[in-house]
């Protein structure tokens, strides 16, 4: 984990095409944290799973996005068989990489060392979305099947965000650690 300096910022966007609570431009306070200079990959979390012993909701369901090289391809087809939805009509692979890319696939994007805060995976955070009577949290930063322009999907840019429900799992989701405390990047 890298430390990050508490203070204000000014946060969102004031673009005519901004959507999803991305604006206006407003002033935020944070105090000092620590965050994974990563995301959360499947083989971190399959480690941990194992290690701990750990049951997710989604093996209790009978599926997992994680776990998906364990189940039989019959399994597999019934479960993405009942997704609905617009999705891009192609991955062009434009980066390199089909789907998501390897978390050091490209350089940090920012002066903390912190890689992939935009465009690889949607990351969940604590922060409650503001929707009508259902309990949602703020995804951030776009992924993989998103574009610059929208065209596919959402923006791919920092100041994107939606809601969804804790419950909700794709290969498009996932999240990074974070804590109030972290060692100094001179530490790491």
């Amino acid at each position: 984990m890298v430390q990050l300096p508490g203070g204000k910022f000014m946060m969102g966007t004031d673009a005519p095409d901004g959507r999803d609570g991305e604006g206006p431009i407003h002033e935020v306070t944070v105090k000092p944290f620590a965050i994974d200079i990563f995301p959360v990959t499947n083989q971190d979390f399959r480690e941990f799973v194992r290690e701990k012993k750990y049951r997710t909701e989604a093996e209790m369901f009978g599926w997992s996005f994680v776990f998906e090289d364990f189940v039989s391809s019959e399994l597999r087809n019934k479960a993405t068989q009942q997704m609905e939805g617009t999705f891009p009509k192609g991955d062009r692979a434009e980066d390199g990489f089909h789907g998501v890319s390897p978390v050091n696939a490209f350089p940090p994007q920012n002066s903390y060392g912190i890689y992939d805060l935009m465009g690889n995976v949607w990351e969940w955070t604590a922060s409650p979305y503001q929707a009508a009577g259902q309990d949602m949290r703020v995804l951030r930063g776009a992924s993989w099947i998103d574009t610059i322009d929208g065209s596919a999907n959402h923006r791919a840019r920092v100041t994107t965000r939606m809601g969804n429900t804790p419950d909700s799992a794709s290969d498009n989701l996932g999240f990074r650690c974070a804590s109030g405390v972290g060692r100094l990047p001179g530490e790491l």
